[in-house]
């Protein structure tokens, strides 16, 4: 449904390692009443808590098996079972995915009250949800790994009220089936007249577009072919442009490449994480981003929330 909340949480923004302030890479996206995760690094269930929003996940998207990306996977399912969760909790990935799932019952050794469903995923693999959709991409980490998509339907176009009544409509229930789709029947000068929704709605408007990359080199095919005209885009930003070297050896991205992805794509938000430990502060991270992106640039804080409005 068009006007439904889109809210994302980073719990988690540091690198490799976590640091006094930063924990592990964890993405919380709150889109209506749905609840996903995109990696659920070490310490998310106090990140969940610090934020107030409890545990209550329906997936979790796992975009490569290095720890600091699933390792929180294991203490969250045990609270949740401990708290009484019966319903499957489905888990998409790369391949080996089935192997975490395999290794993660194993180690709660039955004491699990729901199912685990593990779900691989591949480039151009989708995932349905009530109102929007979740398309994983290949990025490239010297491993499977994954960026996701979470891109909303399309939306109705607007409706022209002045039109409606002009046609001969009165104002009331009748507006609202047509803004719902349905095809009507008034009465005009004594003849039935049959008033479809496209004559009084506008064209269809898009909805909105979270691209969330994951750990990865610059990829920049892939977030210009799935990733068109975001509204945010949450890329790695390991290293500044002084240690881009360092970057393709680690299979990492600058803050500088992730600009020039957003540009790209026409992006609307650049979101700058996965941020090394090594550095103090980020300035030369902004810094390097602007050179490319002249769009908005955030740095963001663990437990930072922003929500998503529509462009328009």
């Amino acid at each position: 449904m068009s006007g439904e909340t889109l809210q994302v949480y980073f719990l988690g923004t540091a690198g490799a390692l976590p640091t006094p302030v930063k924990n592990p890479p964890c993405i919380m996206v709150r889109r209506g009443t749905d609840t996903l995760l995109f990696d659920c690094g070490e310490g998310a269930q106090q990140q969940m808590m610090r934020a107030r929003c409890g545990f209550t996940v329906n997936a979790i998207f796992v975009t490569h098996w290095h720890a600091d990306h699933f390792l929180g996977i294991f203490g969250l399912v045990q609270t949740m079972s401990f708290n009484g969760r019966t319903e499957p909790l489905t888990i998409y990935g790369p391949v080996w995915v089935r192997e975490f799932s395999d290794a993660l019952q194993q180690v709660s050794k039955g004491n699990l009250k729901f199912e685990i469903k593990p779900v691989e995923l591949s480039q151009g693999s989708w995932v349905r949800f009530d109102g929007y959709t979740i398309t994983a991409f290949a990025v490239s980490h010297g491993m499977p790994a994954l960026g996701y998509v979470l891109e909303e339907d399309p939306r109705p176009g607007r409706f022209d009220r002045e039109h409606a009544i002009a046609l001969g409509i009165p104002p009331g229930p009748l507006f609202g089936r047509l803004q719902r789709g349905e095809t009507i029947t008034i009465q005009k000068d004594g003849v039935a007249c049959e008033v479809k929704p496209t004559d009084v709605m506008g064209s269809s408007r898009k909805g909105r577009k979270i691209v969330y990359t994951g750990d990865t080199r610059s990829v920049i095919t892939p977030l210009v072919e799935y990733g068109q005209d975001a509204d945010l885009l949450i890329h790695d930003a390991t290293y500044d442009v002084i240690e881009q070297n360092r970057a393709v050896e680690f299979y990492h991205a600058t803050a500088s490449q992730a600009g020039e992805a957003a540009a790209a794509m026409n992006a609307r938000i650049l979101a700058l994480v996965h941020v090394s430990s090594r550095y103090t502060d980020t300035a030369n991270h902004i810094k390097d981003a602007q050179e490319k992106f002249s769009g908005t640039i955030i740095v963001p804080k663990d437990l930072d929330m922003l929500e998503i409005g529509y462009r328009d």
